[in-house]
């Protein structure tokens, strides 16, 4: 199940990084599951990591080696966490940067780790290294479209976004992600990976990344877990000419946020078990903290969430949720609730001009707003969400069988 338009849009390349995949038969034998991202000498790299406490061998040593050097390759596999394996998995780990070194003639601290799959087992570490010599070459600066599938787990489609803007569309912008289940960054998304060919320094493209991501992958839930591998990475190559400063970075930033949304809204469209793609909009809230606490008790009651997949409009459960928020001094009668653009609950109870027929109707599209007026403040936000299905509880029952 998922929502939307599943096709992947054209990928533009970005001069200055290729993209390498090859089937290294971690757990499915056949299936695309290692990719290799080639930097070139020169680009800015910025990255943003999980905050869950038993992170991934995998993002210890990635940190490490971005906060030492500037990294030449991203080494991504999918089908194993390397979470959960104690020091045998970080040996694991950094034994997979100093396999693709010796491949590639380079130092181990220039590479970065990813891993994405199942957590607690131990990393087949020599299948991964024995299919290195593949993904690199394959490497290319059109490789993207096969590196999105290979970094896919239960994901049911390959998720990717691109654009140009700028005089003669001289400044490319692309990127994939990977993320289906597990799905509520706490700093990043499941795995992404984002690059320009603008010449960006590190300060200001660490600015840039905290910014785009702030709106995009930080305003997602599919199931209030937030994983142990989480990290995206924004990488400029400089390749185009084009240097972004504080003059340009604002326009830089509304395009980079623009990738990074459809990014985040694909991973929801493909949510585990999703048949719906909902917005939880929060608006006139006394603040941003207030807003998401609104949003997200919204959008992870399992009680609204079934609802919605039952394309039931159960508007109490909303109304519940709101109440258990933890507002200070709410005026419940100040709120007003909506499902699309039907009012459905204001003055502390049913709306007067609601009726069931109407409710059901603004239910049934794949697409649903949830919104919530506070009537108490100026701000406004947004968070995207899925339904909770028969298929989710499926496919997170039988993970590992």
């Amino acid at each position: 199940m998922a929502t939307g338009n599943g096709t992947l849009p054209t990928l533009h390349p970005v001069t200055g990084f290729k993209l390498g995949t090859a089937s290294a038969g971690i757990k499915t034998p056949g299936r695309k599951d290692l990719v290799v991202m080639e930097i070139v000498k020169g680009s800015t790299v910025a990255g943003l990591f999980t905050q869950n406490a038993f992170c991934a061998a995998p993002v210890a040593v990635a940190k490490q080696h971005l906060a030492s050097v500037s990294p030449k390759y991203l080494l991504v596999n999918t089908g194993n966490a390397n979470a959960g394996t104690g020091k045998q998995g970080m040996t694991d780990a950094l034994q997979s940067c100093d396999a693709l070194a010796a491949v590639t003639s380079s130092n181990k601290v220039q590479v970065l780790p990813f891993s994405t799959g199942v957590i607690g087992e131990p990393l087949p570490i020599d299948r991964l290294i024995g299919g290195m010599p593949a993904a690199v070459a394959a490497l290319s600066e059109n490789g993207w479209a096969d590196a999105a599938e290979g970094i896919l787990t239960t994901d049911t489609r390959a998720k990717g976004a691109s654009l140009r803007y700028g005089t003669d569309s001289k400044i490319t912008i692309t990127g994939i992600t990977k993320g289906s289940g597990m799905i509520k960054p706490n700093m990043a998304t499941m795995l992404g990976y984002v690059a320009t060919d603008a010449a960006v320094d590190a300060e200001l493209l660490h600015r840039a990344l905290r910014l785009a991501n702030e709106k995009s992958f930080n305003r997602i839930t599919v199931d209030s877990d937030t994983s142990t591998n989480d990290a995206v990475i924004l990488v400029a190559t400089g390749s185009s000419g084009v240097t972004i400063d504080e003059e340009t970075f604002d326009q830089f930033v509304s395009q980079l946020k623009t990738v990074f949304t459809d990014l985040a809204q694909a991973i929801i469209r493909d949510g585990e078990g999703a048949g719906k793609f909902v917005s939880v909009v929060i608006e006139g809230a006394v603040d941003t903290d207030e807003a998401l606490a609104v949003a997200y008790t919204i959008a992870e009651s399992p009680l609204v969430k079934t609802a919605l997949a039952a394309s039931d409009p159960n508007w109490g459960r909303i109304l519940a949720a709101i109440g258990r928020a933890g507002l200070t001094n709410l005026d419940v009668n100040a709120v007003q609730v909506y499902l699309n653009s039907v009012l459905i609950a204001e003055n502390g109870a049913r709306a007067a001009s609601y009726t069931e027929e109407a409710g059901q109707a603004a239910m049934q599209p794949e697409d649903i707003e949830i919104r919530v007026s506070l009537n108490r403040g100026q701000t406004q936000e947004t968070i995207w969400t899925t339904d909770l299905t028969y298929e989710y509880v499926r496919i997170n029952a039988e993970y590992r069988t």
